[in-house]
Order: structure tokens, then sequence, then C-alpha cells
């Protein structure tokens, strides 16, 4: 019941921390926010759009592979996935934009810290 529990918390965390707020997004609605946030150019939302699609093809693959795993450990894996993504992210934007961004990435660093508090 316990390992259930954790699990369930664990999802609601994922979900949390990948999407912030309100329901499921795709790469492609993450990006086009991110578009009207730092005014990427149809350039720059290309390339974050591919970068978001491998994101998230690699999160639902550790998702599916890791089913019966200890949550904090499935949410380690997760974690480095995220933060290789940012970085490539931050590679392509202007020194207008990263520090935007870069309140993102903080508040999203924030927000899975907390997810990992509460797992323990």
């Amino acid at each position: 019941m316990k390992k259930l529990i954790l699990v369930a918390l664990m999802a609601m965390g994922v979900s949390a921390v990948s999407f912030a707020q309100g329901p499921v997004k795709s790469p492609e609605e993450q990006v086009a926010a991110l578009k009207t946030q730092l005014t990427l150019n149809d350039d720059q939302a290309a390339k974050v759009t591919v970068i978001y699609q491998a994101r998230a093809k690699t999160l639902d693959s550790i998702r599916m592979n890791t089913t019966g795993d200890n949550p904090q450990a499935v949410f380690k894996k997760l974690i480095p996935v995220y933060t290789a993504a940012n970085d490539k992210v931050k590679a392509l934007l202007t020194p207008e934009q990263a520090p935007i961004f870069q309140k993102q990435v903080d508040a999203q660093n924030e927000r899975f810290k907390q997810i990992q508090q509460a797992q323990n």
C-alpha cells in the first residue's frame, strides 16, 4: 500500500514538474508558450521544438520502463533529461532571452526540490 501511494505521488509530482500548470502540454504547446514569453524567432522555435520532442520521447521511455522502480529512483532519472534539454535551449537563446528562461529553469528546479522533499 505504501508503495502504491508513493508511485501515485511520484506520478502527480512528475506531472506537476513537467507541466507546471494546467493539463499536460505537448512539446509544441510548450514551445508556443516559450515563443511568447521569450519572443523566440521562427528558427529558434523550430530548434526548441526538436529539443522538446526528444525530451518528451526520452521521458516517456523512462516512465514506461521504470513502472515498478522506487519513485525516487525514477525521479533521479528524469532530472538529467530536463537539465540536458534546458542546457540545449539556453545555447540557442540571445543574451536578452537567457535571463528570462533562467528564471523559469530556477522555478522548475525549486519544484524538483519540493517534490524530492515530499518523497522523503
